[in-house]
């Protein structure tokens, strides 16, 4: 076995080790030597014992460094298996010994049976070559060992306190991530439940592969629903975040940190404020959200409150009082076969993004879900003559912020009040509506001077009498359906019942066109020159467009 001066091991901060014991001057002094456990040596060290006996079971609890002069060896060192194996079974951290006290022959043969012993075992075994004094040794390790107490309970301490602060400034998820690698001095990733990474900090020596692969080589590391090291190839230490049973993802330890033990209280810390972070938003978020959707739905009742009290009330939500209100909709359009849930979600990413630009602009509103698919927002404006660039701005930020437009955007008259604009918001979701039954959608957002009549007709789509003019127009195409006679309706009132206009289209030969016409006429009974006739079925045929059944 190689000398301790030859191959120093490396101490952990805060934690007493056999390593650490050996470099102290009064164990330094008798020149020790590791006979066996060279890989251990960096094991913490819970107390120093000065024992002689071979009775051993009841004297050590697990931890202990054992002193011995070998006095149980026996003169040809027959003792010492017996004595090694009853400190290693008893839980001892590793054992010290002096023999320089023996004749030289009886220390010979001791000294050999201790080598050859210690050669068969993973244990540390360390031959002082030179005498001490035991006293000593155990005077300035017990020492240690309080101050070390005192040092972990400072550490723990001010662990507590960083994190502590750090969720009352409501720091964000990359800051307590950069916090936990410099506490641990290496680097953290946090990544959630499908291993993709949220954040990370490379610690001090960042390292360009760091995330390389990063999905792969985290996935071969088990999950744990504590704080320790994962399986796999890359043992990473790892703790859970979010609350118990809904974790959301983990912080993770990608490398070796010099103390497991306060690598691990950092970690757990580091967790505990990143799911309150998470709590403490989402929940934020969404009691205001809640309260001004409340808001919005008292003022679209009948009996709403009084103007002083809404304004106070809109204020007190983040409305900034204005001279000028606008009330706007965003109908999300409708997705074949989407559940409940994804619309949900849809709304609700719609719902932060127009939060975020609308907080980009400088303005103020109120903006909350007020049914299913649809977003509503009382704006404030500077003046009614910025109504128009503001609002093209919002539309434009947000358009530019999402991978694509699926949405109606309906505005309602400006008012001078919170309490108008929200008796507004009617008039918003109507023009939305509208809208949303559009091919092409020209423009950013949209008024009823915009939609014109296929905007009233969307206000009277409920409205039987409608629905029994429009059906009745159409009852030769709709009863059978005849789709290829529906479409040559629309297309013929596109062009404004210019039969030359259609056929240029190449829709159809002029004949075939011209016979075809002539049957449609005869299914709707009535006569496609006649402009009367044109208007009832255009019109009709715009209530169906808008989901009339």
């Amino acid at each position: 076995m190689s000398p301790l001066n030859t191959h120093p091991q490396p101490a952990v901060a805060g934690t007493l080790s056999i390593a650490r014991i050996l470099e102290l001057p009064a164990v330094a002094a008798g020149e020790p030597e590791v006979l066996a456990g060279s890989a251990l040596l960096r094991s913490p060290v819970r107390w120093v014992h000065v024992a002689e006996t071979p009775q051993l079971a009841d004297l050590l609890s697990g931890g202990e460094l054992v002193l011995t002069t070998g006095m149980t060896f026996g003169e040809t060192g027959s003792g010492v298996a017996d004595f090694l194996d009853q400190v290693r079974r008893a839980g001892a951290a590793g054992i010290i010994v002096e023999l320089v006290a023996s004749p030289a022959a009886e220390r010979s043969l001791a000294i050999e049976a201790l080598r050859q012993v210690a050669a068969r075992n993973d244990f540390p075994v360390v031959l002082l070559h030179r005498r001490v004094r035991f006293v000593e040794i155990t005077e300035v390790v017990h020492r240690m060992l309080v101050s070390d107490q005192f040092a972990a309970l400072e550490r723990s301490r001010m662990i507590h306190e960083v994190f502590t602060a750090l969720s009352l400034q409501n720091a964000t998820e990359e800051g307590i991530v950069e916090r936990a690698a410099e506490l641990i001095g290496a680097p953290v990733v946090l990544e959630d439940v499908a291993h993709l990474v949220l954040g990370f900090d490379p610690g001090p020596h960042p390292d360009a592969g760091l995330l390389a692969h990063w999905p792969e080589r985290s996935r071969r590391v088990g999950y744990l629903d504590t704080t320790g090291r994962g399986r796999g190839e890359e043992s990473w230490l790892q703790t859970p975040v979010g609350i118990q049973g809904q974790r959301w993802g983990r912080l993770v330890v990608p490398g070796e940190p010099g103390n497991d033990a306060d690598a691990a209280m950092v970690l757990e810390r580091a967790g505990q404020t990143l799911s309150i972070a998470r709590l403490a938003g989402r929940d934020q978020k969404e009691l205001l959200h809640q309260a001004r959707a409340g808001l919005l739905h008292e003022l679209r009742q009948p009996h709403a409150l009084g103007a002083e009290e809404v304004l106070i009330r809109a204020q007190a939500l983040g409305l900034v009082e204005s001279p000028h209100y606008v009330p706007v909709v965003f109908r999300l359009d409708v997705r074949r076969g989407q559940a409940p849930t994804g619309v949900q979600l849809r709304e609700r990413a719609l719902l932060d993004a127009i939060n975020i630009v609308v907080e980009s602009t400088r303005a103020t509103a109120l903006a909350a879900s007020l049914q299913s698919g649809q977003v509503g927002m009382v704006l404030g404006v500077g003046a009614k003559q910025l109504e128009e660039p503001l609002l093209e701005r919002i539309c434009r930020q947000l358009a530019h912020s999402q991978p694509a437009i699926d949405w109606s955007v309906g505005v309602g008259r400006g008012r001078r009040s919170v309490k108008e604009a929200a008796h507004g918001l009617e008039e918003a979701i109507q023009v939305a509506e509208t809208v949303a039954t559009f091919d092409t959608r020209a423009r950013p957002f949209y008024r009823f001077a915009d939609v014109r009549l296929r905007g009233l007709l969307a206000l009277m789509r409920e409205d039987a009498r409608l629905k029994s003019f429009a059906e009745a127009e159409l009852a030769g195409i709709l009863d059978p359906l005849d789709e290829p006679a529906l479409e040559l309706l629309g297309l013929y009132l596109k062009h404004g019942g210019n039969k030359s206009a259609l056929a240029r289209t190449g829709f159809l030969s002029r004949p075939a066109l011209y016979a075809r016409l002539e049957k449609l006429e005869d299914k709707l009974g009535v006569s496609l020159e006649d402009a009367e006739s044109r208007t009832s079925l255009h019109v009709a045929l715009l209530w169906l467009g808008l989901g009339g059944k």
